[in-house]
């Protein structure tokens, strides 16, 4: 506990740990860490997410990851496993430097209107906030990567899937999944991010028992991805199935919302292709964070997530 002093009196004030340095350009460092990091981890799981997206709209054919490998492999080859590169690593990389870049400025916005009375209400809103700019950026993206993992016969590649889904489906058929989109990534952000924050709360004050400050930043990074794996696994469980719903709009294996939740099932929502998607999101979001914090410590700024300190202040009387 620090102490100080002032002439009002004594008490224990709540400071936030994270006070951000006054760096020029902070909210385009923010985006900018967040479109790299996203966009790199992304296109490095692309053979998961691959396999993923099979699972999802052929689950008899694939009825388990090894199935689904060993049936790509023998008869697509090697390439089928990087198929939808490009639009993973422009269509993440655009979601990313929205999401971590628009946090920022919004968490800096609602702090300023909602105060400290409730951070997790802050990680809320801004979270939110930010994912629904996200995944209007995104969304023409994943349309053309879903059609292009599980239609090997759609198109090769984002170069020649964009004018053949705008010939199809015209502009609707980029935006046919922001609905169910929303709802998957709407509820994994708000629970990514307040786990993130909480987390490295958690670490520093029970954990390690120092600030930040008082740690290396080879420590500091450490936190980071311990904070980012526990937000990644929470995340993953609460959205897979908009996931799911998302995978089979894309790929017309149902016309409606309410026709694809009764095509796959109550159940099948919440299992289908789930521990692949654990083993894809958690990984992924470790790596997002870890990029992210890097670039903005190599930038000046501190790393993320807030830490609560007590601080005894001691007053002087008159």
């Amino acid at each position: 506990m620090v102490k100080g002093r002032n002439h009002h009196g004594s008490g224990v004030i709540r400071l936030r740990g994270e006070e951000k340095e006054k760096v020029k350009g902070h909210y385009s460092i923010c985006a900018i860490g967040g479109m790299l990091s996203a966009g790199t981890s992304h296109l490095a799981i692309t053979p998961l997410d691959v396999l993923k997206v099979n699972m999802q709209v052929h689950p008899i054919k694939y009825s388990s990851i090894a199935l689904c490998y060993t049936t790509l492999l023998k008869e697509q080859g090697p390439s089928a496993f990087w198929r939808g590169w490009a639009a993973k690593f422009f269509g993440y990389g655009a979601q990313g430097g929205c999401r971590f870049g628009l946090y920022e400025y919004f968490k800096s916005l609602y702090s300023s209107v909602l105060g400290d009375c409730n951070r997790s209400s802050v990680f809320f809103l801004s979270s939110a906030s930010a994912e629904v700019f996200a995944n209007v950026a995104l969304c023409p993206f994943e349309a053309i990567k879903v059609q292009v993992q599980a239609q090997p016969h759609f198109a090769k590649g984002l170069a020649d899937g964009i004018p053949k889904l705008y010939a199809s489906e015209g502009i609707f058929g980029f935006y046919r999944g922001l609905i169910p989109l929303l709802g998957r990534n709407l509820p994994f952000s708000i629970v990514m991010f307040s786990t993130f924050e909480h987390s490295v709360d958690f670490f520093y004050r029970n954990v390690l028992r120092r600030t930040k400050e008082d740690c290396s930043k080879t420590q500091q990074l450490g936190v980071t991805c311990i904070a980012g794996y526990a937000a990644g696994s929470f995340g993953s469980f609460i959205s897979n199935p908009a996931d799911n719903i998302v995978a089979s709009l894309y790929n017309k294996k149902a016309d409606s919302l309410m026709l694809a939740v009764k095509k796959i099932g109550l159940i099948s929502l919440f299992t289908r292709s789930l521990p692949i998607r654990i083993m894809l999101v958690g990984p992924v979001v470790t790596l997002q964070w870890f990029f992210y914090d890097t670039i903005k410590v190599l930038s000046g700024l501190p790393t993320s997530g807030e830490l609560a300190i007590e601080v005894e202040v001691v007053g002087n009387k008159e």
